[in-house]
C-alpha cells in the first residue's frame, strides 16, 4: 500500500505562520524553542509563564534569540484580568473603573503606562481594550471588564486606550468582536447566544469597534458568539457573514483578525480544537489563538490540519496565505511602531491615583466614614473564572491592616451557603467594631445576597464594598456603600484608604 505524501513544505510554514500557542512555565519548553526556530510566527503568554520583570524579559529574549521576529501577545487589559500582575493583583484600574471617571485623557495614560510595562518586558501584542458594551448586569464574563453600558462611552474610551497603547510603541487589539456585553452565559464554558437584531447590535454593540478603526487599531479579536442575526448556524468566529462580511467589508477594517482561544468550549465543543481553527481560518481569521493547554503533539495535529484541509479544498489556499501575509505584515509593523517611540517608564502612582478617583461612596450616615477603630472585615469569596486565571489576589482586608492595624479578616469560600451559625459567629466577633463587608457582584449571587440581608439586618451601621459591577438597587447597603468599580489592587486600596480616612504610603 503507498505511503500518503508527505506534506507540502510550503503549506506547514502557512500554518506555522498563523497559529499562536501558549505554553506552560516560566521557561521556553524545548518545543516551543524548536517551533520557532522553525518558522512558528507568534507565541501567547499567561499568568504562568511571569514570575517578574527580569524573569518575563528574560523569557522573551530566549524566545527572540529562536525567532528575532516572533510576535509575543499577552492579555493585560488591567484590573481583574492581569497577566504581569497575576501574583499580587494590578497597579492599575480595569476598564469600568476607568469609564466611570469617564476622562479620556487619563484612559489614554493609563494605556501608555501598561505600555511602558509590556515594552519593558519584550511583548508587543495586548489583547486590550476590551470594547464590550457591558449592557447585561448579569454578564459573567465581561461586567468591569468593559468600560460601562453606554456604546458612546465605551467608544470613546476604546479609541482612548488603543491611542495610549500606540503611543507607548505597542500593538492593541479590540475585543471582542462583534460584542460580548449582551451575554449570560461565558463562553470559556460554553456557546452564548445574543438575541438582538442586527439594529439593535449596530446601535448598541458596534460603536466601539467602529471608533477603533477609526482610533487605527491594527487588531480585532473574535467572540465565540451565535448571533442568529447574523448567522443561525456559525458561531461568529467561525462565520464569513460575520468576520468577512460584517468586519472587513462593512466597517472596512483592513487589519490583523485574530481568534478568541479555540480551546474554549463555546467552538471547541460543536468543532474540536482542529475543526475550530480550520473554520476560523476559512471564515477569514488571520491568527488562531490556541490558549495555554497545547502542547507539541496538540500543535502538530492542528498544524497538520491545516494543511489537510487546504489538500482537501476545505481552506483554499490563498486565504491560508492571505491570513499568514497578514500576519507578517502586521508584526513588522508592529516591530516598525516600536522603533518609532521610546518606551515609556510605567507610572504605577497614576494607576492607584485613576483607583481613587473611580471609587464613589453613598453614605446614609457621613458619620460612619472614615472609621475610628480598627474593624472586622468579611469577604466574601467568589469563583475563580477562566479569563482570570488562578489565584489572582483581590479584597481590601491587606491595605486596610497596612492602615488600621489591628482589622481582623474573615473570608467566606466562594459559593458558601448562608449558614446562621457562622453569621451569629461573625456578629458577635465584630460585636462593639465596625464591620465591612466586601463583595463581588453582589447582585448575580444570590447566596451572598442572603448573607448580606442577614448581617445588614442585625447590623444596619456596617459599611458595604462592592468591588464588581454595582447595582445600587440589588438590597440594602448599610450605612454607607463604597463602589470601587473593579478588584484590581490599587482599587481595593482606594476603597481602604476611604475606609481608613488616609492614604497609604507611596
Amino acid at each position: 500500500m503507498p505511503s500518503a505524501p508527505a506534506p507540502s513544505p510550503e503549506l506547514l510554514a502557512l500554518a506555522d505562520q498563523v497559529l499562536q500557542p501558549g505554553f506552560r512555565g516560566t521557561t521556553a519548553p524545548d518545543w516551543i524553542r524548536r517551533r520557532l526556530s522553525g518558522g512558528l510566527a507568534s507565541v501567547l503568554l499567561f499568568g504562568g509563564n511571569v514570575r517578574d520583570r527580569a524573569q518575563t524579559l528574560a523569557l522573551t529574549d530566549a524566545l527572540r534569540v529562536e525567532n528575532p521576529d516572533v510576535l509575543i501577545a499577552v492579555d493585560e487589559e488591567g484590573g481583574d484580568i492581569t497577566r504581569l500582575e497575576a501574583a499580587t493583583g494590578s497597579s492599575y484600574p480595569g476598564n469600568l473603573a476607568l469609564g466611570t471617571v469617564d476622562d479620556p485623557e487619563l484612559t489614554a495614560a493609563v494605556a501608555h503606562s501598561v505600555g511602558g510595562e509590556l515594552r519593558a518586558v519584550g511583548i508587543g501584542l495586548d489583547y486590550a481594550p476590551d470594547a464590550d458594551v457591558n449592557s447585561n448586569p448579569g454578564n459573567p464574563v465581561i461586567g468591569v471588564r468593559s468600560f460601562g453600558a453606554d456604546p458612546d462611552l465605551v467608544a470613546r474610551h476604546t479609541a482612548a486606550w488603543i491611542r495610549g497603547m500606540h503611543d507607548a510603541g505597542v500593538a492593541a487589539c479590540a475585543k471582542h468582536f462583534p460584542g460580548h456585553g449582551d451575554t449570560d452565559t461565558d463562553s470559556h464554558l460554553a456557546l452564548p447566544t445574543v438575541a438582538m437584531d442586527a439594529d439593535r447590535i449596530a446601535e448598541l454593540a458596534l460603536p466601539p469597534f467602529r471608533a477603533a478603526v477609526a482610533a487605527g487599531v491594527r487588531a480585532v479579536m473574535t467572540a465565540h458568539l451565535l448571533i442568529p442575526a447574523y448567522d443561525t448556524e456559525h458561531p461568529a468566529t467561525v462565520s464569513p457573514r460575520i468576520i468577512t462580511g460584517l468586519l472587513r467589508e462593512e466597517l472596512g477594517f483592513e487589519g490583523l483578525i485574530v481568534s478568541d482561544a479555540v480551546e474554549m468550549q463555546a467552538v471547541r465543543a460543536r468543532y474540536g480544537l482542529t475543526g475550530a481553527a480550520v473554520r476560523a481560518l476559512a471564515a477569514g481569521v488571520d491568527l488562531v489563538c490556541l490558549g495555554d493547554r497545547s502542547e507539541d503533539a496538540e500543535y502538530a495535529q492542528l498544524r497538520s490540519a491545516v494543511v489537510d484541509a487546504v489538500v482537501r479544498g476545505e481552506l483554499p489556499e490563498a486565504r491560508l496565505a492571505e491570513a499568514a501575509a497578514r500576519v507578517t505584515a502586521f508584526a513588522a509593523w508592529q516591530r516598525a511602531l516600536a522603533a518609532s517611540v521610546p518606551a515609556p517608564v510605567p507610572d504605577r502612582a497614576l494607576g492607584l491615583d485613576a483607583a481613587r478617583r473611580a471609587l464613589r461612596v453613598t453614605a446614609a450616615d457621613p458619620a460612619v466614614l472614615p472609621l475610628q477603630v480598627p474593624p472586622v472585615v468579611v469577604e466574601f469569596g467568589v469563583p475563580g473564572t477562566v479569563v482570570e486565571g488562578d489565584g489572582v489576589p483581590w479584597g481590601l482586608g491587606g491595605a486596610l491592616t497596612g492602615l488600621m492595624p489591628g482589622t481582623v479578616r474573615t473570608t467566606l469560600p466562594a459559593l458558601a451557603p448562608y449558614d446562621p451559625d457562622r453569621a451569629r459567629e461573625i456578629l458577635a466577633g465584630a460585636e462593639g467594631r465596625p464591620l465591612v463587608l466586601a463583595v463581588r457582584d453582589a447582585h448575580r449571587r444570590p447566596a451572598v445576597r442572603e448573607w448580606l440581608d442577614a448581617l445588614l439586618a442585625a447590623r444596619p451601621d456596617a459599611v458595604t464594598v462592592e468591588l464588581g459591577v454595582p447595582q445600587p438597587d440589588s438590597g440594602a447597603t448599610g450605612a454607607a456603600r463604597i463602589d470601587t468599580h473593579g478588584a484590581a489592587r490599587v482599587c481595593g486600596q482606594a476603597a481602604a484608604e476611604a475606609l481608613a480616612g488616609r492614604r497609604l504610603a507611596s
